[in-house]
């Protein structure tokens, strides 16, 4: 990725949005973290930072609703994804003793992702949802008797110890995040496209949809369905597939599709990403 000046993040600080942003741009001017995912892409929209990185999909949790309905809204392109192991820890304060726990404090989605651990290892304890991981970590700083759970990132950043490490369910837990920018990527040779396609409500509307992939031998990696937004009981797909749009095969595959679709929006096409060993996130 080129050198970047100003990148948002879904924050606040200690998220495993900003190990992403942080894993991405190695030589950005400046990190910013944002309240929600709307006021990221709102940032990218009007210019007031040059990319966006915001979560898109987790590989046990599904994908994040949020961030899919503004894409369907936004005029901001996809120009890179990054791709991160979800390492779980179990966070105290310095003054804590795991014996006096009272509560184990997270997002709804680590607690989620640490379901069964938690039932071995701590059952019956009160579980407290907070806004993000970063949250969690303030309260167990404040409070000796919660911990949280969350990122060594976020351990780091608030002063807390690890008492546990990878105490996720499933230690091949990663999140797919998107990286926003106003303008289109190059193609690399290695690249992704992101679309949604808008059908009429027909029978058969998939099949249509889906047949010029198979014919043109075009690689799907995903494809899921969200409420369009424009009307009751319309839908749209989220597709993802292998190939730039420069490619000719791609024109052809949109040529295509223009036939079988009542509408087609480009979301951005990007360079594949790699998977990140697991590490500090």
């Amino acid at each position: 990725m080129k050198r970047t000046q100003i990148v948002a993040y879904l924050g606040p600080q200690g998220t495993f949005s900003q190990a992403a942003a942080l894993c991405h741009f190695t030589s950005a001017k400046e990190l910013r973290a944002f309240a929600s995912i709307d006021e990221v892409f709102l940032a990218v929209e009007n210019g007031s930072v040059d990319c966006g990185v915001v979560p898109v999909e987790n590989s046990t949790e599904g994908a994040v609703n949020n961030t899919q309905d503004c894409l369907i809204d936004s005029t901001v392109q996809i120009v890179g994804e990054e791709v991160i192991p979800i390492s779980q820890s179990l966070l105290l304060a310095p003054s804590a003793r795991p014996e006096n726990l009272s509560a184990i404090a997270s997002h709804k989605q680590s607690l989620a992702q640490c379901r069964r651990w938690l039932q071995a290892n701590y059952p019956g304890i009160r579980q407290i949802e907070c806004a993000s991981n970063a949250a969690a970590a303030k309260m167990a700083l404040a409070d000796d008797t919660v911990a949280a759970i969350a990122g060594e990132l976020c351990a780091e950043i608030y002063g807390l110890s690890v008492h546990e490490s990878a105490i996720q369910d499933q230690q091949h837990n990663r999140t797919r995040f998107l990286v926003l920018a106003q303008a289109q990527a190059a193609p690399t040779g290695n690249d992704k496209t992101s679309v949604l396609l808008y059908t009429e409500n027909k029978p058969g509307a998939l099949f249509r949809v889906l047949e010029p992939f198979e014919n043109l031998q075009v690689s799907l990696s995903k494809i899921e369905t969200r409420p369009s937004k424009k009307e009751a009981w319309e839908y749209v797909f989220f597709v993802d597939f292998e190939g730039h749009t420069e490619d000719a095969r791609i024109r052809e595959l949109f040529s295509r599709l223009e036939r079988c679709t009542a509408e087609i929006k480009v979301l951005g096409s990007y360079p594949s990403a790699t998977i990140a060993m697991a590490g500090k996130q």
